[in-house]
C-alpha cells in the first residue's frame, strides 16, 4: 500500500511539474496557482501532492460526476473542460481539464484533473475576479460545464476559438491551457502504464485499503481531542452592495468518541449580490481546511477515506452554501472561504486547548492585485496577471509561530511569493519596495506571521491598472487561546509629489508613470497568551527587527538591554521575572 502510495504521488507530482515548467503566465510559473490530483472512476479523491487544499479537498469529485453526468459514455482520448462554479467549481478562473483514464478494455478505470487559475478568463474587466459586480452576468466569465474539448485526443477548435477571441490575452492562454492538457495527458499516461504493470484489480485494492487507513489516521486523530461544541462568528468587511459587509458563523462539534467532526454552515446569509459567494466545493474545503488545520497531526492523508468523519452541512442558496445560478462566486477561493476556514480552526481551539490555530489574515490587498494594461516593451501587447508580490497572514498555532508566506489559509502555504525580478521581466512594472512591518503581529505564545509592505507601479511610458478585492481593513485576523489579533490590511496611492492617499477596500485604479500603490497586508493572529512566549523568542525578534523593545517589554513582558545597532542584545532576566509575576 505505500509502495503504491508513493507510486501515485508520484504520477500527480508530474502533472504538476509539467504544468509548472510549461506554463506561460506567472499566476502558474511564478505563483503555483494551480492544482494537480487523481480520482477513482467514481469519482473519490485519491492523490493529491503539493495541490492547494481550496481547490481540491472537495469539488474535483463534483466536477467529475458532472462529466459523468453529461457524457454517459468516455472514450480514451477524451479532456472535458470545465469551469462551473454551479458544478463543483472554484470561481470561473479555475479552468479545469479532466481527463478520463480508460484502459485497454474499454473500462474507466481513474481520472486525472488538472486547475490551473487563468491570467484572464473573459471576465467584464481585466481581472480573474470581481467581488463588486451582483450576478455571473454582470461577472461576464465564459462558463464551461464538462464541454468536450478534446476527442480521441484531437482538438475541438470550436472551443478553442471561443476561448482565443474572448480573452484578453489569447496566446498566453494558449500557453497555459497547453500546459494543462500536457499534465493531465501525462497523468493518464502514468496511470495506463501503473495499471498494466501491476493490474487494475491490484490498483482497486490498494485504493480501498489506503481509503480505510486513512480513515482510521482521522479518527485517532480526532479521538486526541476532548468533545464538545463551539460557535465562533466572524464577518467580511463591508463591500460595495453590501454595507454591513457579511457576518459569517461555523458550530463545530467534536465527537471524540465516535472520531468525528462535524462544521455546520447552514445558519448564514443567502446569496449575496457580490462576487463573494462561496460555491459548493470551497465551502466544504474551506471547513475542511480548519479542520485539518485545528487537528495537528500532519500524517493524516486528505483523501475521501479521511473525509468519512467529516461532516460539512450547508444548504441552498447560502453565501458559504451551494449557489444558485446566477449568483457570482467569483472569489469563492479566498474572502469568505477564509472567513470559513479561520473560525473553524479557532472554534478547534476553544474546544481543545493545545489544538486549533489563531485566525490567518485576510487576504487580497493589491499586493496580490491582478495589474494589466499594454506593454511598450512588447509592440504595446495587452498583458494581464495577478501578482503575489506582497502578502503574509500566516497564524499562531499551539506549536509554532506564523507561516510568514502563507498567502492565505485556503492555500496552505503551496502558492508562492513572486520573485519581484521574473515579475519586472514579464511585466512592465517597477516595485520599489517589500518588506515585513515590525510590530505588527498578532502576539501570542506563539505569534503570528508579519503584515508586509509593498509598492510597486509602471514602468516609464506605461500606464497600469490593478484591480483588488482587499478584506481584514476592519475586521482583523483574531487571536486563539489569550493570543491578540494581527494588524488590519491597508492601501494607499502614493501620488507623484510623494503624498499618500486612502484607497478603499475594493477598488481598481489606474497608475500613470510615476504613481504607485502602497499595498499592506494583514497580519496573523498570535496563539496563547503573549507573557507566556518564551523570552529568547522574544529577543531573537528584537534582534531581527521585527519587533520593537518597546513592544517586547509592554506586550511581551520581556525587558532587553543593549540594542541593534551595538550588536549586543540581552534579555534583563530580573526585570523581566518581576514583569511577569505582575501580570
Amino acid at each position: 500500500m505505500a509502495v503504491l502510495s508513493s507510486r501515485m504521488e508520484s504520477i500527480a507530482r508530474k502533472m504538476q511539474n509539467t504544468l509548472f515548467r510549461t506554463a506561460r503566465s506567472g499566476i502558474l510559473n511564478t505563483a503555483h496557482d494551480f492544482s494537480c490530483v487523481i480520482l477513482m472512476a467514481d469519482c473519490r479523491l485519491l492523490a493529491a501532492a503539493e495541490s492547494l487544499p481550496i481547490h481540491t479537498l472537495i469539488g474535483p469529485d463534483l466536477m467529475c460526476e458532472a462529466v459523468k453526468r453529461h457524457h454517459p459514455v468516455l472514450r480514451r482520448g477524451d479532456c472535458f473542460l470545465h469551469n462551473s462554479p454551479y458544478e463543483g467549481n472554484s470561481h470561473a478562473a479555475d479552468y479545469n481539464l479532466i481527463v478520463p483514464v480508460v484502459d485497454d478494455a474499454g473500462i474507466l478505470r481513474f481520472f486525472v484533473l488538472a486547475k490551473a487559475h487563468q491570467a484572464d478568463c473573459g471576465n467584464a474587466r481585466p481581472s480573474t475576479y470581481l467581488a463588486d459586480v451582483a450576478d455571473v452576468y454582470e461577472e461576464g466569465a465564459l462558463i464551461f460545464s464538462a464541454t468536450k474539448v478534446q476527442a480521441d485526443y484531437q482538438d475541438n477548435n470550436d472551443i478553442i476559438r471561443m476561448c482565443m477571441a474572448r480573452i484578453r490575452v489569447p496566446e498566453q492562454w494558449w500557453g497555459d491551457h497547453l500546459a494543462s492538457l500536457g499534465a493531465v495527458r501525462i497523468g493518464e499516461r502514468g496511470l495506463l502504464e501503473l495499471g498494466r504493470e501491476v493490474g487494475w484489480d491490484t490498483l482497486d485494492a490498494y485504493a480501498e485499503a489506503w481509503f480505510d487507513y486513512s480513515e482510521r489516521k482521522m479518527d485517532q486523530a480526532i479521538r486526541r481531542l476532548p468533545s464538545g461544541r463551539a460557535t465562533v462568528e466572524t464577518a467580511h468587511d463591508p463591500f460595495p452592495g453590501l454595507p454591513d459587509g457579511i457576518p459569517i458563523k461555523a458550530v463545530v462539534e467534536v465527537d471524540a468518541e465516535a472520531g468525528r467532526i462535524t462544521v455546520d454552515l447552514r445558519d448564514n446569509p443567502d446569496c449575496q449580490p457580490s462576487g463573494l459567494n462561496l460555491t459548493e466545493g470551497t465551502s466544504v474545503s474551506a471547513a475542511m481546511v480548519g479542520i485539518f488545520n485545528g487537528i495537528m497531526d500532519h500524517g493524516v492523508p486528505a483523501n475521501a477515506g479521511s473525509f468519512r468523519r467529516l461532516e460539512i452541512k450547508v444548504r441552498e442558496n447560502c453565501c458559504v452554501g451551494i449557489p444558485r445560478h446566477p449568483a457570482s462566486c467569483s472569489v469563492a477561493t479566498t474572502n469568505l472561504a477564509d472567513r470559513v476556514t479561520n473560525p473553524v480552526q479557532r472554534a478547534i481551539a476553544l474546544i481543545a486547548p493545545g489544538f486549533g490555530m489563531a485566525e490567518t489574515g485576510p487576504i487580497m490587498p493589491p499586493g496580490i492585485g491582478v495589474i494589466s494594461g499594454r506593454d511598450p516593451r512588447n509592440h504595446d501587447e495587452p498583458f494581464v496577471n495577478q501578482v503575489h508580490l506582497a502578502i503574509s497572514g500566516g497564524a499562531g498555532t499551539p506549536a509554532s509561530d506564523g507561516f510568514l508566506s502563507i498567502i492565505h489559509a485556503g492555500n496552505a502555504g503551496l502558492c508562492r511569493v513572486d520573485c519581484i525580478e521574473v515579475d519586472e521581466l514579464h511585466h512592465p512594472i517597477i516595485v520599489i519596495s517589500r518588506r515585513l512591518v515590525p510590530d505588527t503581529e498578532g502576539a501570542g505564545e506563539y505569534r503570528g506571521a508579519l503584515a508586509i509592505h509593498g509598492e510597486f507601479g509602471p514602468i516609464d511610458g506605461c500606464t497600469m491598472r490593478v484591480l483588488y478585492t482587499m478584506d481584514g481593513t476592519i475586521n482583523a485576523a483574531a487571536g486563539a487561546a489569550g493570543g491578540l489579533g494581527g494588524a488590519p490590511s491597508q492601501a494607499f496611492k502614493r501620488e507623484t509629489d510623494g503624498t499618500l492617499t486612502p484607497l478603499p477596500a475594493c477598488h481598481g485604479l489606474t497608475l500613470r508613470p510615476g504613481e504607485r500603490v502602497v499595498s499592506y497586508s494583514a497580519a496573523g493572529g498570535g496563539y496563547g497568551r503573549p507573557f507566556e512566549r518564551d523570552p529568547e523568542r522574544v529577543l531573537r525578534d528584537v534582534a531581527e527587527g521585527w519587533v520593537s523593545a518597546e513592544r517586547a517589554q509592554a506586550v511581551y513582558g520581556v525587558v532587553i538591554s543593549g540594542d541593534a545597532g551595538s550588536g549586543v542584545m540581552a534579555i534583563d532576566q530580573e526585570r523581566t521575572r518581576a514583569l511577569r509575576v505582575q501580570s
